[in-house]
């Protein structure tokens, strides 16, 4: 395969060096990440979140992988909904991402109901037809290629399984997200900088929201994949988005 050009926030990069690159990312930004997320968001990262398990709708005995999920915040969710009678698998491609989430979980009541791997989206190291959902939370922008991630998520799911995507998106209200653009660009690099002594991943974390579909041209995407019945909600007007499809 050529080693054509792919976005890298605003930048072009050969494809081939693009992993590399979102890993030192994540490397660098992997104990300042709860932090940041706290700060830029002013903590609604949390209902975000919340409100994703919330339409997910999870059930005691059910198993979920929880992709770019090196944090475990969704997996604790998870656990927490079905009271610990649940399996989760956290996949991240980045092993600093997931010797955070290992530490942040040591005291977790359900810990040992966590399992994690180091693997890419791509290529997930799980057999076919395997679980019964599949969460993927600001994670997706960051794949080499959203089809191949999206097509593995079909190939995990058991038949009526169900994928989440929780990502940022495009604002409903124009002048909304000329302000929201501002705020990004002007801020958030700026409290990368001062929060986690790296100005220019968060300066690439910026770029890729702009660079990653629209509402719509995901739920194309993940039809695409193979997906079902998929629909979408706006959260917080649209700086993400809430997208859920059916494996039938």
């Amino acid at each position: 395969m050529a080693d054509n050009e792919v976005n890298f926030g605003f930048k072009k990069v050969k494809m081939s060096e693009k992993p590399r690159l979102v890993n030192d990312v994540f490397s660098g930004v992997a104990n300042n990440y709860d932090i940041m997320n706290d700060v830029m968001s002013l903590g609604i990262h949390r209902i975000w979140k919340n409100l994703m398990m919330d339409w997910l709708a999870p059930r005691p005995g059910q198993n979920l992988i929880d992709v770019a999920g090196g944090t475990g915040d969704i997996g604790k969710r998870f656990l927490d909904r079905c009271k610990g009678n649940a399996e989760v698998k956290i996949v991240d491609f980045t092993q600093e991402m997931i010797s955070f989430g290992k530490r942040k979980t040591e005291d977790y009541r359900y810990k040992n109901q966590l399992a994690w791997f180091c693997a890419d989206a791509m290529r997930l190291p799980f057999s076919n037809n395997n679980f019964h959902s599949y969460t993927i939370s600001f994670g997706l922008r960051n794949v080499l290629d959203i089809n191949k991630a999206l097509e593995e998520a079909y190939r995990v799911l058991r038949p009526g399984g169900r994928i989440l995507i929780l990502e940022f998106s495009t604002l409903i209200d124009k002048n909304l997200q000329r302000l929201y653009d501002k705020y990004s660009f002007g801020v958030i690099p700026w409290l990368g900088k001062v929060i986690a002594k790296d100005k220019e991943s968060y300066q690439y974390l910026v770029e890729s929201i702009r660079n990653f579909p629209k509402q719509n041209e995901l739920v194309d995407l993940m039809i695409s994949a193979g997906f079902k019945e998929v629909k979408y909600r706006n959260l917080s007007m649209g700086i993400v988005a809430l997208h859920s499809g059916w494996k039938l």
